[in-house]
This record gives C-alpha cells, sequence and structure tokens, in this order.
C-alpha cells in the first residue's frame, strides 16, 4: 500500500510508517492512481484533489480541525478521515490565557515602549494601565475539550467563566454583551462561518477583548479590523482568514496581540499529535477501526 504525505511531521512516531512519500507539490501534477493513504495538514483535499488520486482509501489528517477536507466528497467516494484530537488540548489553552494577558495587561505593547527608550516615570506614576483578568468576566463561545481546558485555567485565575453552545448557557449575544473577555472555540463550519459578524463585534462593551486560537473564518474579518481600528476594543488573534496573509491595518495597532497560528505549536503537542495521526494510519493498515474517524 502507498503512503503519501503533503510534508513530514515531527516527533519518534513518525518512523514507525513504511514507505512514506513525500509529495514536492500540492496537488500532485499528475494523477498518482497508486496512493491509497494521504496524510496532510493545511491543504485543501476536496472533489478536484480526489480526482488526482483515484485509488485512496484513507485521510489522515494532522490536527483537531478538518475543515480543509471535504469530508462529504470522501464519505461519497468510500474514504476514510480521520484527525488528531484530545492530545492539543492543554497548549491551546494555554495560548489562549498567554493572549487573554498580553492583550488585558498590555504585554506587547509595554515591551516596544521600553525598547523603543519611551519610559520615562516610576512604577507608581504608570504610563499605561492594563487590566485585572480576576475578578472579570470570560466568555467562552464553545465548551468542547479546550474550551473547558481554558475555563479550568481562567478560573484558577480568579475569572468568572460564562459560555455559549447551542444546547446550554448564555444567548450568544447576551454573552457578547456582558463579557469582558471573548474567546472562540467552535470548529469551522457552514454554521459557524461568519458566526461574529458585524452587527454580534458591536455588542462587545467598550474595553472588551476578544480572543481567537479557533479559525479565522469565524468572524467577519473585515469588521473586526475597523473595530480594532476605532481603538474600541482590544483582541489576541492566532489565526487569520487567509492564512499567512495578515490585514494590513492590523500590524501596528498597540491594541492587537498577532500571532501566527502557533496555539498547537509546543514540541510536545506536536510530537503527540504525530503519535495520533500514525495510530490511526496503523490501525487502517490492519484492518482494525479507525481511533479518530470524522464524518460529515
Amino acid at each position: 500500500m502507498t503512503i503519501a504525505s503533503t510534508q513530514t511531521f515531527p516527533g519518534p512516531a513518525w518512523d514507525e510508517l513504511p514507505g512514506v512519500t513525500v509529495l514536492g507539490s500540492w496537488p500532485p501534477e499528475e494523477e498518482l492512481p497508486s496512493v491509497e493513504v494521504l496524510l496532510e495538514a493545511v491543504v485543501p483535499v476536496g472533489t478536484d484533489e480526489l480526482r488526482l488520486l483515484p485509488d485512496l482509501r484513507l485521510v489522515a489528517n494532522y490536527g483537531v480541525g478538518y475543515d480543509n477536507v471535504d469530508v462529504a466528497a470522501c464519505g461519497e467516494r468510500g474514504i476514510a478521515v480521520t484527525n488528531t484530537p484530545g492530545v492539543l488540548d492543554a497548549a491551546v489553552a494555554e495560548l489562549t490565557l498567554a493572549l487573554m494577558l498580553a492583550c488585558r495587561r498590555q504585554l506587547v505593547a509595554s515591551d516596544r515602549f521600553v525598547r523603543d527608550t519611551r519610559w520615562r516615570t516610576g512604577w507608581s506614576r504608570p504610563e499605561r494601565l492594563g487590566h485585572d483578568l480576576t475578578g472579570a468576566t470570560l466568555g467562552l463561545v464553545g465548551i468542547g475539550r479546550i474550551g473547558s481546558e481554558v475555563a479550568r485555567r481562567a478560573e484558577a485565575f480568579g475569572m468568572e467563566v460564562v459560555h455559549h453552545r447551542r444546547s446550554d448557557g448564555l444567548p450568544l449575544d447576551e454573552l457578547l454583551r456582558t463579557s469582558d473577555v471573548v474567546s472562540l472555540h467552535v470548529p469551522l463550519t457552514a454554521e459557524t462561518e461568519g458566526l461574529l459578524c458585524g452587527g454580534r463585534l458591536a455588542l462587545l462593551r467598550d474595553g472588551a477583548t476578544l480572543v481567537n486560537t479557533a479559525r479565522g473564518a469565524i468572524v467577519d474579518e473585515s469588521a473586526l479590523v475597523d473595530e480594532l481600528v476605532s481603538g474600541r476594543i482590544s483582541a489576541g488573534l492566532d489565526v487569520f482568514a487567509d492564512e499567512p496573509h495578515v490585514p494590513e491595518r492590523l500590524l501596528d495597532l498597540p491594541n492587537v496581540v498577532l500571532t501566527p497560528h502557533i496555539a498547537s505549536a509546543t514540541v510536545e503537542a506536536r510530537a503527540a499529535m504525530t503519535r495520533v495521526l500514525v495510530d490511526n494510519v496503523l490501525a487502517f493498515l490492519r484492518g482494525e477501526p479507525l481511533p479518530n474517524e470524522v464524518s460529515a
């Protein structure tokens, strides 16, 4: 069985896979009829790509989010799809809290302030003031595995945690109006794309902070940029609508902390993701049930 991959993946588990062919380009320049297993990350796998892999039987997605894979199209062709959930929850939660702290305490702007030799007064007469996390209300949009990890950490900081999801919690508009910090933890689907439209962003109270470590397209990016340029709110953004492109108007704003989609980018988390990826492939090769199969 031929296994192809769009890249190599970190960690010792990678060496357990037999005979992986790393593709030089994506999509392939020609049809690859012998490939039965595809390992991929952050590339589109839809109808056009599937035509180039006529014998494909498994798409093993590296990451918990698989919105780049047309799972329905795969299902129509009898192709299974897996992902790597669970092992990156702590890393994403840690970065979420880091972005909250960076925004609320103005860490990046303060670092730049010192480096630019603009510090002129002592600590008792600060030239900038941040906001406490303690006593602030954190509104979680989505409270699955990652959202729950964020909630536990936020409660340790003394935050009051509320949430919104389809089955329970506050109505979304109420959460947006009443939270000091809003953090997004939902997958990108047809239902959540553009979930935070301009009208909903306008509900955020003055001085509120939005944190997004989920997917950029969950938010109307143009409307968010307008809000941030106005200075009314702040934001910690790890994801963007058209990565790796970031709206130019954000680059010089002091009220925005920008990171390059690194929520799961720790040595430990990425190696663990590879372990899960490999376990899915090995189970497939042995004809066993797939540990992390997803459906449309």
